[in-house]
């Protein structure tokens, strides 16, 4: 979560898949217990455009799913009515699954979660749903089931539903979290580090007004869309489809939801999957802190190959660190043209765009491009790589994560602090990260949202069984150190460390698809920690 004028940058842009079918057939898994180290995307924008599978007789049954099958669980007082499923396409269908918004209040106002299942292409050897998220928070995840044979292998989408659904607040579920119109003013204008007090007060105000606007606009749901009552939701979604347990793969922030899922319901889990893991013990300066240092590291990785390879686009003769600290000065004293009708390159869009592009190495070439591009005053390849991060689509539309995502971070955290002590963190990060949050930075992020009313739960995935926990040796987002602390906090965490630059390790080679794979459909879990090189 990078810092930015108003808001943090979201854990998970949702473009942190991979294709699985690029994973390399000669990878190696070797026991062990690695130092810790510290994403994937689907495209690299630029200035031209804004796995044989055992027979599932053969399986193990788990102690949860046999004492799952003694009956259901119903422990909030809210029955759900069974999905009535449409088909969308041949392969996946869509349904709306009634929630209520406070299940201590199962008769009053609900939402509608818009929820997907990609069938199991193998009905013979079907083994169950496979529930998934892709993080965020705040991100519609229903796409993945529409996209789920380009991210999983063949034995996963053979053998399971692929569940997929856009959580509480976010997607085509009802109702939406929805703050302001116009993204422009709170996410490229703003400039984040103030020359003065009354730039400094600019920055503040922008920040309540688009509080207020959050809590004017959803008042009824703003404290219901938390963590917890995702969790909830996974399990109404479960008993409405009719599956005594089931599996879950959640990818970044994903982990932390079916992580609170796993511990909240543990006899109703099969098997899970988290990748590119985040901490569920740091508080948000800790949190903050640890994803500024990732970043900043995988930039300095970054800036350093370009230096030392005369063939990058900004190599600037061997100093690209020299080269990048002098642009994003100009930046901050003089923006760039971007895009007709669009605001100007500042500083904090550029880092944006950086931020985005740090998500997988397989986008640095195409950084280096739009950085050199910005020597010469065309901004247009970061302006793409921001909007590609804010998930800005072609005609200028967005999704409504960037309204989702503070929204439902701070509903899971009660501490609210005044602008001068988030200045003072500010200051302190400044100095863990002095390319992502240079000195002067400021950032009030929950400072004016209402307090928690459900805080999010302490995460313990006690009965859940072995959970599987993948972290890369270079994720900016949820470095290593955060996946590891996940597996430690987990009564059964299975870590598995692949050696890649990228956020999320699933798809990578072929050993993590494979264990993956034998974990999902045999239930014969990793060790405790394992390695895929």
């Amino acid at each position: 979560m990078a810092v930015v004028a108003v808001l943090f940058v979201p854990a998970c842009s949702g473009n942190d898949g991979a294709d699985v079918t690029a994973a390399a057939s000669d990878s190696t898994t070797s026991v062990s217990s690695p130092d810790a180290g510290d994403s994937a995307d689907s495209s690299t924008p630029t200035s031209d455009t804004t796995g044989n599978s055992p027979d599932p007789d053969q399986q193990t049954t788990s102690a949860n799913e046999t004492e799952a099958s003694t009956g259901d669980v119903d422990d909030d007082g809210f029955t759900p009515s069974p999905v009535e499923w449409v088909e969308s396409t041949r392969d996946v269908d869509t349904a709306v699954v009634r929630v209520p918004v406070d299940y201590d209040d199962p008769g009053g106002p609900t939402f509608d979660l818009f929820v997907a299942r990609r069938r199991a292409s193998d009905s013979g050897q079907r083994i169950g749903a496979l529930f998934v998220n892709p993080g965020g928070p705040g991100r519609e995840g229903s796409s993945l089931a529409f996209g789920a044979e380009d991210r999983w292998d063949s034995a996963i989408t053979d053998r399971f539903d692929i569940i997929a659904w856009d959580p509480r607040g976010t997607g085509a579920s009802t109702p939406a979290i929805d703050c302001v119109d116009d993204y422009d003013p709170y996410f490229t204008e703003p400039d984040s580090t103030p020359d003065s007090d009354d730039e400094l007060e600019a920055v503040r105000g922008l920040a309540e007004q688009f509080a207020d606007l959050c809590e004017e606009r959803n008042g009824d749901i703003l404290e219901f869309v938390g963590t917890n009552n995702s969790a909830r939701d996974i399990d109404t979604i479960r008993r409405a489809i009719d599956e005594q347990t089931i599996s879950y793969f959640g990818i970044s922030y994903g982990s932390e939801l079916g992580a609170t899922w796993a511990t909240m319901y543990p006899e109703t889990v099969r098997a899970v999957v988290f990748d590119g893991a985040s901490d569920p013990t740091a508080d948000s300066f800790d949190s903050s802190a640890l994803q500024l240092e990732g970043f900043e590291t995988a930039l300095s990785t970054f800036l350093e190959r370009c230096s030392d390879d005369s063939g990058c686009e900004f190599h600037n003769d061997g100093d690209a660190e020299g080269a990048f600290d002098e642009l994003m000065a100009a930046l901050d004293d003089e923006p760039i043209a971007g895009a007709a009708g669009r605001p100007p390159v500042n500083r904090d869009v550029a880092l944006n765009g950086v931020t985005r592009a740090m998500y997988s190495d397989s986008s640095w070439d195409g950084l280096a491009r739009a950085l050199a591009e910005a020597q010469f005053g065309d901004g247009s390849g970061l302006l793409a790589f921001h909007d590609a991060y804010y998930l800005r689509s072609a005609d200028g539309s967005y999704s409504n994560f960037l309204e989702a995502f503070p929204v439902i971070y701070c509903a899971d955290r009660e501490e609210r602090l005044s602008p001068d002590e988030s200045d003072a963190e500010s200051a302190a990060l400044s100095k863990i990260a002095s390319r992502f949050a240079p000195t002067g930075t400021v950032n009030y992020f929950c400072n004016y949202l209402p307090p928690a009313r459900d805080p999010r739960i302490a995460i313990t995935g006690a009965g859940a069984g072995p959970i599987v926990v993948i972290g890369t040796t270079g994720d900016p987002t949820t470095p290593l150190k955060a996946t590891r602390a996940m597996a430690d906090t987990l009564e059964d965490g299975r870590l598995v460390v692949v050696d890649a630059n990228r956020h999320g390790g699933y798809g990578v080679n072929r050993c993590i698809v494979d264990l993956v794979n034998d974990y999902l459909v045999d239930l014969d879990p990793p060790p405790a920690t394992s390695e895929c090189t």
